[in-house]
């Protein structure tokens, strides 16, 4: 499947479990994560599923289902293209995965915006991918999601 084709909302699902609610800068960002940054997609995807479960779960669910807390990051009622009526802090359409992660690296996680390493962002991004069932050929970054535009119906 090219990535031109790639489903919509699986693709903002993706992103918005990138949005990681918890966390502490100190897991993030220290020289230790900087060392095992993911060389390779599938490494990403298995990263990204420590730092789902560590800091994203338990807003957006086990399985990215959605919660009270924050929308559903798995599945065809992943996130739109255009923000909900209502949101406070999503105010721009996500036309592009790179749109996506300049939101979620900005205001994600919802009580410590920011505090992800660039790296735990992306590995959590490729992890929701796959969980959508999409898998790159190259390791996900600024470059590959600046390509990836998301198609609409």
């Amino acid at each position: 499947m090219g990535m031109q084709n790639l489903d919509a909302l699986l693709i903002l699902g993706t992103w918005s479990l990138a949005i990681a609610c918890g966390g502490s800068p100190t897991d993030a960002k220290s020289g230790d994560n900087a060392a095992k940054a993911p060389a390779t997609f599938t490494e990403q995807v298995t990263r990204g599923g420590e730092v789902f479960g560590e800091h994203c779960s338990s807003c957006h669910g086990n399985g990215g289902e959605g919660t009270a807390k924050a929308p559903a990051v798995v599945g065809k009622t992943a996130l739109p293209l255009d923000p909900p009526s209502g949101a406070q802090v999503r105010k721009s359409k996500f036309v592009t995965v790179a749109d996506v992660a300049e939101f979620v690296t900005k205001n994600m996680p919802g009580d410590n915006p920011g505090s992800l390493s660039e790296d735990d962002y992306y590995a959590v991004l490729a992890f929701d991918l796959h969980a959508n069932g999409i898998d790159l050929d190259k390791k996900l970054d600024a470059s590959v999601a600046a390509s990836l535009t998301i198609p609409r119906d």
